[in-house]
């Protein structure tokens, strides 16, 4: 249950901004063949989207290698690349293995450039734990989520946010900080 509260009442965000340094892309899995899922399609096309509309000049795009052994942060830079965006202005993170890596590791190339504002894309269920561990982070910050491409995809989705929550909750009392 106080998972559950902790989620309904997590940050969006710190700062009224709409413009921002960096986008941040919270990771999510490729697919065996090491293509972009419908829910890592559906992140980096709402991140792409903002790029366009200027909120941000670059993205920082985060996750390292999962099961299949495809780096998430390469699967979503290549599909970045594809919509458009300059490989300029794309920041793989490449070793992220989880929802609090994504936000240390994008924080230090952030504070490495001098950036200090992100909006941060993910879908819509990850975003209340990521305003838990975004918190932690000396960032100015707000949350954007990405309507999924998926319909109905949800209810397992939000279910299982609430087990994350809940081990992050616990984790984060004694974890060491991102240093």
């Amino acid at each position: 249950m106080w998972a559950v509260l902790a989620r309904a009442f997590a940050p969006k965000g710190n700062t009224a901004r709409t413009r921002f340094d960096a986008i941040i892309v919270l990771g999510s899995p490729a697919d065996a063949e090491g293509n972009p899922t419908p829910e890592q399609l559906a992140r980096v096309t709402e991140a792409v989207r903002e790029y366009e509309r200027g909120v941000a000049p670059r993205l920082i795009l985060t996750g390292g290698a999962t099961r299949h052994g495809y780096v998430e942060a390469s699967v979503m830079a290549r599909t970045a690349e594809a919509l458009g965006v300059p490989s300029s202005s794309i920041y793989p993170e490449p070793d992220a293995l989880d929802t609090i890596h994504n936000a240390c590791y994008s924080a230090r190339i952030m504070q490495a450039h001098g950036w200090g504002s992100a909006e941060v894309v993910s879908s819509e269920s990850q975003l209340p734990r990521a305003g838990l561990i975004l918190s932690r982070q000396p960032l100015e910050w707000r949350t954007h989520a990405a309507p999924s491409l998926e319909p109905g995809s949800g209810s397992w989705l939000d279910g299982l946010e609430i087990l994350k929550t809940m081990r992050y909750l616990v984790y984060a009392s004694w974890a060491e900080k991102c240093g």
